[in-house]
């Protein structure tokens, strides 16, 4: 007779334990702390037949992805191995109370030095989708970026068909000079900086360019599948079309919000933007290869790297690989805009539209307690004693928000407001609307030159804040995108020419505006926002074209704390940065 095994009462516990463990519906477990170790350092890459050596994350480039959940504590160790400063930014994470991880040098921390390390540390809460991390110092965010994909909750789908799989493609700029140096030159001569020599896909500029066949990102698609697509625009100084040939995608979120879908051959992304889309393959095997392609969508008078980067959408045959061969497939490229083509520009905008759902719903504030009126636009600044510079007629370029170009501090704003030393750090009075009035859109006056300053917007917690931002035709007109910190904003109104107060507002759209973090302000026109400024912190708001933020169109909004303990900033962490 076999022996009888009798489970422990050790082993019974631990089983029922187990079992009740997993009786426990998921949403109803808190998210979990997730950590990532992030080493900045040098590494040499090899692109267009140039390497060089530049500052990388892991010696990863893109860099590594970071995936969490809504509801997750992100944990992520950066130590800097170089010899540049460094801080990295979470764009788009809304960073509720927990502002020393913003990233941005000198406006929330200041940068990691030489040797140093800092945890960024904070809670995703109440968001979902694609973003993305960078460097938020000089040009650094040039190399050192990836993506941040959010999971919804466990057992919580997706407002759209489950896709077969989820697939980052994250654009950015090569250039084979060290970007550091390209922007520390133009600094100093007031001229426009050298543009980057190619665009890329997830790091690779395909094979349009020279010497770069080999350097082509791959999308492999089984036929009859839907894939998502998750876009993330990383490129320094560039707005960017992109399509995929023969082949149309279904537009399904924007910087991390659920949109009302709708269906386009074309995408439009500024730099800072994501956006998903679903791409449904063909139903057979097409017996042809795909490019999807992206160029620039340039609308300034300053010069632009005008080329294509493309990759390969490749179906995969269910017959060998004797039988086809991928290389003697026909190629189909796709016709994507022209260059300056604002009018697609505008109309892909508008079919932007927030989801709006029971689940998903836009909380676009209806009554408003401060209006603000900001012009965005370039300018000039003088040159400096017995120099020529080679900016417009001897002068340096500069960019300005209110006609304030903004001069960051040598300390961190945040620290300066927390600790009350602001003194001598940055004034208060960043003004409501621009001091001198003109007509913004028409011919440019002949004065071009900006005053200079640190300067915040100060507005107590909760307010509903309006603000509509103006292009302005100084050194000709342009599109900006304009990213702010530690929000999400509804986008209620656009336009073209110079806004009207008495008329615009009565065509806003207060019921399902787009959500988002950043959002182009149309050249030669403006763009109406609304959010609730919830968040105590310092928020920085900029251009997400480098060479802008470089020039000085920035400022910051100073949340001050509500009267309550959980609407106030949390206490500095002890590891932060010092300057």
């Amino acid at each position: 007779m076999g022996a009888s095994i009798v489970p422990s009462s050790s082993f019974i516990k631990a089983l029922i334990s187990l079992l009740t463990f997993c009786l426990i519906p998921q949403p109803a477990l808190a998210g979990v702390t997730r950590n990532y170790e992030f080493n900045i350092k040098l590494q040499n890459m090899t692109r267009l037949c140039h390497t060089k050596s530049m500052v990388t994350v892991n010696g990863q480039f893109p860099g590594p992805r970071i995936v969490a959940r809504e509801g997750d504590r992100l944990q992520i160790k950066v130590t800097n191995h170089v010899s540049n400063n460094i801080s990295i930014h979470w764009h788009g994470i809304r960073q509720l109370r927990s502002g020393w991880a913003d990233g941005p040098a000198y406006v929330t921390q200041c940068p990691i030095q030489t040797g140093q390390s800092y945890v960024y540390n904070y809670t995703i809460v109440g968001q979902r989708g694609t973003l993305f991390w960078h460097g938020h110092i000089s040009w650094l965010r040039s190399t050192v970026y990836g993506p941040l994909i959010i999971l919804p909750k466990r057992n919580v789908p997706y407002p759209f068909t489950k896709p077969h799989k989820e697939v980052p493609i994250i654009f950015g700029e090569w250039f084979n000079a060290d970007t550091e140096a390209i922007i520390n030159q133009a600094l100093q001569t007031g001229g426009g900086p050298n543009v980057s020599d190619a665009y890329t896909i997830n790091g690779l500029p395909g094979p349009l360019y020279n010497c770069s066949a080999k350097d082509t990102f791959k999308l492999k698609v089984k036929p009859g599948k839907t894939y998502l697509l998750r876009f993330i625009n990383a490129a320094l100084n560039d707005e960017l079309f992109f399509s995929i040939a023969n082949h149309s995608l279904i537009v399904v979120e924007a910087d991390a919000n659920y949109v009302k879908p709708f269906e386009t051959d074309t995408i439009l992304i500024t730099p800072g933007q994501t956006t998903n889309v679903l791409l449904k393959t063909k139903p057979k095997f097409p017996n042809t290869t795909f490019l999807m392609m992206a160029r620039p969508y340039a609308t300034g008078q300053g010069t632009f790297d005008n080329s294509t980067v493309a990759a390969i959408v490749e179906y995969e045959s269910t017959i060998s690989h004797s039988t086809v061969s991928i290389k003697k497939l026909p190629l189909l490229k796709p016709t994507l805009p022209p260059l300056n083509d604002t009018s697609f520009a505008t109309n892909f905008s508008k079919k932007l539209r927030s989801l709006a759902s029971t689940r998903f719903p836009a909380n676009v504030p209806q009554k408003v307690d401060k209006n603000f009126f900001f012009t965005v636009g370039l300018g000039t600044n003088p040159c400096g004693q017995n120099n020529t510079c080679q900016g417009p007629n001897g002068t340096k370029f500069s960019a300005a928000i209110n006609n304030i170009s903004f001069i960051l501090p040598t300390t961190a704003l945040l620290q300066a407001h927390y600790f009350g030393q602001s003194n001598g750090v940055y004034r208060p009075d960043f003004p409501i609307t621009p001091l001198n009035w003109f007509n913004y859109t028409g011919n440019p006056p002949n004065n071009t030159f900006v005053s200079n300053g640190t300067k915040l917007m100060v507005v107590p917690y909760n307010t509903s804040v309006e603000l509509v931002m103006q292009d302005t035709s100084i050194l000709g007109a342009e599109s900006h995108p304009l990213h702010l910190h530690g929000f999400n904003f509804f986008v209620v109104g656009q336009g073209f020419g110079n806004y009207d107060v008495n008329k615009d507002p009565k065509k806003f759209n207060l019921v399902d505006p787009i959500e988002r973090n950043t959002i182009g302000v149309p050249s030669g026109g403006w763009v109406a926002i609304r959010f609730l400024a919830d968040n105590p912190g310092v928020w920085f708001m900029h251009c997400h074209l480098e060479v802008h933020t470089s020039w000085g169109l920035k400022m910051a909004w100073l949340v001050l704390d509500g009267k309550f303990p959980n609407q106030k900033l949390l206490p500095p962490p002890s590891d932060l940065p010092k300057c």
